[in-house]
């Protein structure tokens, strides 16, 4: 996951000890080997003097142009090694906090298609926030100064620009219908259709510190390499020597739109089993009206889309969501982490599947004190696996059926809250959904909402996954 989003994580591992190798000692295995394949630089300590050494080098690797995980593994007779601290050498000042700036032919060219556009958009990836610096402000202020309606591929970076409340042109994806697309930070995978949302007319600026990622799957137009901050910083100011008086109206529409008017029926949908738009609208509605400071954690796979479309952020970091590869289960770490942070209280939506793999971490929150609020939107399967099935082969679905994708009755999930004297509330209507939050939250434990869905409504990124991986006859 951290390689994925860009995350610059440091892994210690711990291994044989050199000794012990290739002897069929406990744990005589190859790891480094093993996660090499998962970090973008892995490496084994042999000396305990220069641990402090290899401690600098790997955080300048994490921190790099293309911030990610690395690994460095340290065989166990070199912890239990004795040296003479006097002698060591520990780096100061090993690495540089410096961003690149854009070229600034390329930042001229790109101000001026950005000027003359009828239809500008922005979109925002995650590969863009460790590269905002102190410039994140340069982003709001190009969309405010032009009336750019701003996207985001995955939940990084929202909450970075300014409250969504408060600007809604910070969540509106316009993409398909833009004549010119400022992208920053983003990778175009299977989140942005491989490019595909985007319209063959358009003029396509990519601005990005990885220049790999310049040109993938889509053609840039403008390739910028540098920092998203910085490199907003410079188009700005360019924009406002052509255009000295920022735009009255955006093409998109009036700002003043509120967000629950952008999403669609679904979200207000009156029927039961709940329409999972439903469940995810009602949520919203709470975090908007009675909790705009809780951290949002987002899990599962048809879950987290209807709740991301729904969520809105008011500060950088309120939205965390599983990355690009569908690591489902991840949400209690996440909310562990997130109330670790900043001691806010945290809201975990999640699917039911996902709530499986590690809903015991409920208890090391107990155990914590960590006030978490689980949501499961519930529809009793696999629904992302369910839908997809019967999207792609309906037929074959209908005469065969699907393997094990289904669960026979709805599990009452909510019961395990009483192990921690938390509070536990199975949910089939969707007026119920916000008082039970609130009983919830009013407990002050790790507490449980189980919130009954149903099987059959497809989020908007199945079908659009599904045509993308069918293959053609």
């Amino acid at each position: 996951m951290a390689q994925s989003l860009g995350i610059p994580l440091l892994q210690i591992g711990g291994a044989v000890a050199r000794e012990k190798r290739d002897t069929g000692d406990l744990q005589d295995m190859n790891t480094l080997k093993l996660m090499e394949s998962c970090s973008k630089w892995a490496q084994k300590i042999t000396l305990t003097e220069r641990i402090p050494e290899y401690i600098a080098m790997a955080y300048r690797h994490a921190f790099d142009l293309t911030p990610g995980p690395v690994y460095l593994e340290i065989p166990t007779d070199l912890l239990f090694a004795q040296v003479d601290e006097a002698k060591i050498v520990f780096p100061e000042k090993s690495r540089t906090s410096a961003l690149p700036y854009g070229d600034p032919s390329l930042i001229e060219q790109a101000a001026d298609l950005l000027t003359s556009a009828q239809r500008p958009a922005m979109v925002v990836g995650d590969g863009a926030l460790f590269s905002l610096g102190d410039q994140a402000e340069a982003v709001k202020a190009l969309s405010d100064h032009l009336k750019i309606p701003v996207a985001f591929s995955g939940s990084s970076c929202r909450g970075f620009f300014g409250s969504e409340y408060d600007h809604p042109l910070l969540r509106i994806n316009a993409l398909a219908f833009a004549d010119v697309v400022l992208a920053l930070g983003c990778r175009f995978d299977f989140r942005l259709g491989l490019g595909a949302l985007i319209s063959q007319e358009a003029k396509v600026i990519q601005v990005h510190t990885d220049p790999w990622q310049i040109g993938f799957n889509v053609r840039a137009d403008i390739g910028i390499v540098g920092g998203i901050g910085p490199v907003a910083g410079q188009l700005l100011n360019a924009v406002k020597k052509r255009r000295k008086q920022p735009v009255f109206v955006s093409w998109v529409g009036p700002e003043a739109k509120p967000f629950r008017a952008l999403l669609s029926e679904a979200y207000e949908s009156d029927k039961v089993p709940l329409h999972p738009a439903r469940c995810a609208g009602e949520v919203a509605r709470f975090l908007e009206e009675e909790a705009r400071d809780w951290t949002l954690v987002c899990d599962g796979g048809e879950a987290a889309v209807w709740m991301l479309i729904a969520s809105v952020a008011g500060r950088p970091g309120q939205i965390q969501s599983t990355g690009p590869n569908g690591t489902i289960g991840t949400g209690p770490a996440y909310a562990i982490g997130a109330w670790s942070a900043n001691r806010k209280p945290v809201l975990w939506y999640t699917g039911d599947g996902s709530f499986g793999f590690y809903a015991m971490e409920m208890d090391t929150m107990a155990r914590l004190g960590i006030p978490v609020v689980c949501v499961i939107s519930n529809d009793s399967a696999w629904g992302m696996i369910r839908l997809a099935e019967r999207y792609l082969r309906p037929d074959e679905m209908e005469t065969k059926g699907q393997c094990h994708v289904e669960l026979a009755y709805m599990r009452a999930y909510e019961k395990m809250a009483a192990l921690w004297d938390g509070y536990g509330e199975c949910v089939k209507e969707p007026q119920a959904i916000i008082p039970a939050i609130r009983r919830a939250a009013e407990n002050g434990k790790p507490s449980i909402i189980n919130v009954e869905v149903d099987q059959v409504s497809l989020s908007p990124m199945i079908a659009g996954y599904a045509n993308m991986v069918k293959p053609s006859n």
